[in-house]
């Protein structure tokens, strides 16, 4: 093993994946990903707005790139941006190449707003996708709060799965899109949108920020977070288009 990947290793071991923040001030932050939508962002945006809160975007490259006018507002109304690919595909199942070119593609359509935040498409990471982001100066960022919005389910389930998990320092999972789904009963972001209207008037003696200002609160918590996903599950999800009955990226491209 050549010293420079001991050395890598080394600072992996060290670092880990941004879970929380272990921190004094009542600060949690909402993180949004597989957008922008054009249909649900801007509802989004204004709801933050009303109740002065922040948020943290992981962003899709290809959906950003057909909205760039919607990321530059996301950006100038006070939220971060960060990188989910260019095209949301499991990254352990691509090759070194094929991940930094994903990363590449999406940094170049966030530009200039993107941050070097990533979130790996799905949650699924292995050491070789940790190393990828690593050298090309990314955080990775994941949660330790999961609502499980992504699924067909009412405002009041997903609220319900968040009560007593919004603490200082906790990093919550959501979805302003789903760029893949089972079904198409998931795609309607409405529940979500309700769902964090209502967390928002509850929970006011909390401050929602941004990842880089909840980073800086405090120690950043940093965990090994090696996941992969099943196959078969992902050979069955459809992304949004498809699901709509729209050509995908691919199909307009030919």
């Amino acid at each position: 093993m050549n010293e420079k990947l001991k050395k890598t290793l080394t600072t992996i071991s060290r670092t880990g994946t941004v879970t929380r923040v272990s921190t004094d001030k009542p600060y949690v932050a909402l993180t949004f990903d597989d957008g922008p939508n054009p249909a649900y962002t801007p509802q989004l945006l204004d709801i933050l707005e009303q109740h002065n809160a922040r948020a943290t975007f992981f962003m899709v490259g290809e959906v950003a790139e057909q909205h760039k006018d919607l990321v530059a507002e996301v950006a100038a109304r006070g939220h971060a941006i960060g990188n989910h690919s260019w095209d949301h595909p499991s990254f352990p199942t691509l090759t070194g190449s094929q991940r930094r070119r994903q990363l590449h593609r999406c940094a170049t359509a966030l530009a200039p707003h993107g941050l070097r935040l990533f979130r790996p498409p799905f949650g699924h990471q292995d050491l070789a996708s940790r190393l990828d982001a690593l050298w090309l100066g990314y955080e990775v960022v994941a949660w330790n709060v999961l609502a499980g919005d992504w699924r067909d389910w009412r405002s009041d389930k997903i609220l319900q799965k968040l009560v007593g998990r919004i603490q200082p320092g906790n990093i919550v999972l959501l979805h302003d899109s789903l760029f893949n789904a089972p079904d198409e009963g998931c795609l309607d972001r409405t529940p979500t949108l309700q769902m964090v209207d209502r967390l928002l008037e509850e929970y006011t003696g909390y401050e929602f920020v941004t990842v880089p200002t909840l980073l800086q609160s405090g120690r950043p918590v940093r965990e090994p977070w090696y996941r992969t996903g099943d196959r078969k599950w992902l050979s069955n999800l459809k992304t949004e288009d498809s699901l709509q009955g729209e050509p995908d990226a691919q199909e307009r491209e030919s």
